[in-house]
C-alpha cells in the first residue's frame, strides 16, 4: 500500500514539474535553474539520508543513484549560475 502511495506521489510530482517547466519562457530558464538549486540541495540531503539508512541493499543502491543524480544537478546548476553571473561582470 505504501509503495502505491509513493508511486502515485512520484507520478504527480513528475507531471507537475514537467507542466511547470514547459510553461516558463526560454528567457527565464537560466534564472529558474539557479533558483531550483535549493530544491536540488534538499533532494540531495534526502538521498544521503536514504543511502545511509541501512534499510537494505535496494534502498542503499537507489539512495546512491539518487545522490549521484542530485549531485550532478546541483553542480550543473551552479555552473550555469556562475556563467550567467559572469555575463554581467565588467571586464
Amino acid at each position: 500500500m505504501e509503495i502505491l502511495l509513493l508511486l502515485t506521489l512520484f507520478v504527480v510530482a513528475v507531471f507537475l514539474g514537467v507542466e511547470m517547466i514547459t510553461k516558463v519562457p526560454p528567457t527565464l530558464h537560466t534564472p529558474l535553474m539557479s533558483g531550483s538549486n535549493a530544491i536540488s540541495g534538499i533532494s540531495l540531503v534526502g538521498a544521503l539520508l536514504s543511502a545511509g539508512s541501512g534499510g537494505g541493499i535496494l534502498v542503499n543502491v537507489l539512495g546512491f543513484i539518487a545522490v549521484v543524480l542530485a549531485t550532478i544537478n546541483v553542480v550543473g546548476g551552479y555552473m550555469v549560475t556562475n556563467r550567467m553571473l559572469a555575463m554581467f561582470k565588467r571586464k
